[in-house]
């Protein structure tokens, strides 16, 4: 009986230091108005990618936790689903997590993605905007998404999201974050 409680008790312990670090993730994170920490990660074709060489796009940058788990090939699924609203707003779509390229390829081919997914594998990137995830033996990016202006500058933040309604909200705020179209001259 007395192994059972301290069992339990160790196990209450765990449980609270992660729910304290869990509460504490994205408190750092860049801030809208802030610049966007700028990195450079291979993406699933296994080629350099960084953040500067989409200065005059709009950016969506996505952290997620895992290929192939259900939420985040939800959120994947979505966003594929509405990459040509996103590129007639002048946006990209990058998505970010600690696997490797092979896992990423492996992954877009899966589900037909075809927007670029960047292998953090170091977590250093997914530590820079304050969206890393350390259960103590394990890491994992936090399903956080920046939203980064052509200028670099990150202009909304998302550290609550809901994997299958977040691309129509991220579209949406896009479209009220842009200027509205000049109109055309005949």
């Amino acid at each position: 009986m007395k192994m059972i409680a301290i069992f339990a008790a160790i196990i209450a312990v765990f449980v609270a230091v992660v729910v304290v670090r869990a509460r504490h993730i994205g408190s750092k994170s860049p801030a809208s108005g802030m610049p966007a920490p700028d990195f450079t990660l291979n993406n699933q074709d296994g080629k350099p990618l960084s953040l500067r060489e989409f200065r005059g796009k709009w950016v969506v940058l996505y952290f997620y936790p895992k290929d192939f788990t259900s939420g985040c090939t939800v959120e994947a699924r979505n966003f594929q689903r509405d990459l040509s609203q996103f590129e007639l707003k002048n946006a990209v779509i990058l998505g970010v997590s600690g696997q490797d390229e092979n896992s990423h390829q492996k992954f877009c081919a899966k589900e037909g993605l075809h927007f670029k997914l960047l292998a953090d594998t170091n977590y250093q990137v997914s530590s820079a905007y304050d969206s890393l995830v350390n259960l103590g033996l394990a890491k994992l990016s936090a399903r956080h998404t920046f939203l980064i202006d052509p200028e670099g500058v990150v202009r909304k933040n998302y550290l609550n999201v809901n994997a299958g309604k977040h691309s129509a909200e991220v579209l949406n705020d896009l479209a009220q974050l842009q200027p509205p179209s000049a109109p055309a001259n005949n």
